[in-house]
């Protein structure tokens, strides 16, 4: 079990949420816009980042004025029945400074990866192959989170050399090449770190999915697409050799921040980025279950899958299909749907509420 206790205080159309006694499968019905997915928003924001819809944290907040808050809001869950407790909240003084808490204690948003394991699937990723290389990068790094904590320190520490180093190729005089060399030892360290994980863990996906049984989900080939090595000092030789070159672009052009995921349609030999929207999300559903049950490997840290209309447009062969994986996976599950009658057939253990502008009733 995960979470067995979740409140949101004026958090979006929230004013005052409680849930309690979650099962291995939670469903959340209601209309659209009742507030189903701010749920899923709430929990994403215990993973490392800017939660599911990547939002500031102000937008987050209940408007002021509107009756349910000041501008300021607060998240709190309990795992293990009051095991560990996780909490985080903005003031409206500091409306885009989120804080977060640990057992009592503040600390950085990075530590959250340590205690949770969260990757979710939204309507919004149906089109991730046909979209920029950030969006895949970014679904690849939460894949990579979830079995690797550190992986959220090292992209922190990635990206604030890269700004500096940006900010300096950036100006009108030349850089000091002795601080170039000192951010470049850094980039080098944590890029190739990262390159190096996530390349390894396209590498067991891509031989998971292989070795899986032919489904009703089209099978993806992955592989990733970069030419960051896995070595520091190979990194750190081709950022001091393209200095003039990204000095002229006024940015890096080598490192894990221009890799990316690339996908093919094994029936077709396509890319993923050609084939139709439905192929494509049933390709991300293989990856997202395929990742689900490699995680099952590490029971170190709770698990949870967060899939905000995953049930809608499957008929009931691949639903059965979808919840057959999903309870072997030893995940908790969260999913979202406008009615209950998709979610008919979840095995059992299984929590249902209905969500109504924002108030959130068991069933």
């Amino acid at each position: 079990m995960a979470l067995t206790r979740l409140t949101l205080r004026d958090f979006r159309n929230h004013a005052a949420t409680r849930l309690d006694g979650m099962a291995t499968f939670n469903v959340l019905t209601g209309e659209n816009g009742a507030g189903k997915t701010n749920v899923l928003e709430a929990i994403s924001l215990f993973a490392p980042g800017r939660g599911l819809r990547r939002a500031q944290p102000s937008d987050m907040a209940a408007a002021q004025g509107s009756g349910q808050g000041a501008g300021g809001f607060a998240v709190a869950a309990e795992l293990e029945d009051g095991a560990l407790a996780l909490g985080t909240a903005t003031a409206p003084s500091t409306p885009n400074r989120r804080s977060v808490r640990i057992n009592g204690a503040e600390g950085p948003a990075t530590r959250l990866a340590e205690w949770l394991a969260i990757t979710w699937l939204t309507p919004a990723m149906d089109r991730l192959f046909a979209e920029g290389a950030g969006a895949r990068r970014r679904f690849l790094d939460r894949l990579v989170l979830t079995v690797d904590p550190g992986h959220a320190r090292l992209a922190t520490r990635y990206e604030t050399a890269l700004r500096e180093r940006n900010r300096l190729l950036s100006e009108p005089t030349e850089p000091d090449p002795i601080w170039l060399d000192a951010l470049e030892a850094q980039l080098a360290e944590t890029g190739a770190a990262i390159a190096a994980a996530r390349r390894a863990l396209v590498q067991k996906l891509d031989a998971a999915i292989a070795a899986e049984p032919a489904g009703p989900f089209a099978r993806p080939v992955l592989g990733y697409a970069g030419e960051t090595p896995d070595d520091a000092s190979a990194l750190a030789a081709l950022l001091r050799d393209a200095r003039r070159r990204d000095r002229a672009a006024g940015r890096t052009l080598t490192g894990p921040h221009r890799d990316d995921l690339a996908v093919t349609m094994a029936a077709k030999n396509a890319p993923a980025a050609v084939c139709s929207t439905g192929e494509q999300k049933a390709m991300l559903i293989s990856i997202v279950l395929a990742h689900a049950e490699l995680g099952a490997e590490d029971g170190s840290r709770p698990r949870l899958l967060l899939l905000d209309e995953i049930a809608a447009h499957l008929d009931p062969l691949r639903r059965a299909a979808l919840y057959a994986r999903l309870a072997a996976s030893g995940a908790q599950v969260w999913m979202t749907g406008t009615e209950p009658a998709p979610f008919a057939d979840l095995p059992a253990p299984a929590a249902f509420w209905h969500v109504a502008d924002g108030r959130v009733e068991r069933r």
